[in-house]
């Protein structure tokens, strides 16, 4: 299967898994993000929770620790071929590393500015209003972006209940 042929139904069981990351991440102490590194096969390549509690790393989005990981262990030509699934959009900073880290698809199950509605103006989480595909759309590259998934946003919310109180 090539990522190109990847069905709904395989991005939503792929999502569902990106938001158990993000409940384990919540789970470990972290903010409650996930995101996967899937294969054009179809294959989970990589797992990632949110690093930056307790680590005082400004960096440590899921997203962006994923592609940190990834680009060291993948060719750029491979990366272009993988999905990166996240359990909601990826801000700015988070679509850079993708962008720079070769990805060529980003699939994600709640938009930012749906996060930006739970997490208000917790000053851990300022939350840009910022949708990825417009970054990627500053770039070079044809990023295919594929989200929100209406169906999986409320249980991709439910995660962040009572977290940013």
């Amino acid at each position: 299967m090539s990522r190109k042929q990847f069905t709904r139904e395989k991005d939503v069981a792929l999502l569902e898994r990106a938001i158990e990351v993000s409940r384990a991440s919540r789970e470990h102490g972290n903010t409650p993000f996930g995101a996967i590194l899937v294969s054009p096969s179809g294959d989970v390549l990589l797992e990632q929770e949110n690093v930056e509690i307790g680590t005082h790393k400004c960096t440590g989005h899921a997203e962006t620790q994923l592609m940190e990981h990834a680009s060291q262990l993948y060719d750029r030509d491979y990366l272009w071929d993988c999905s990166l699934y996240a359990s909601a959009e990826p801000c700015s900073m988070c679509a850079g590393a993708i962008y720079w880290g070769n990805v060529g698809r980003v699939v994600y199950a709640m938009t930012e500015r749906r996060l930006l509605e739970l997490t208000g103006s917790n000053e851990q989480n300022p939350t840009f209003d910022l949708p990825c595909r417009r970054v990627f759309a500053a770039g070079q590259k044809p990023i295919e972006v594929v989200g929100p998934f209406p169906e999986l946003e409320a249980k991709a919310a439910a995660v962040h209940e009572g977290y940013w109180d």
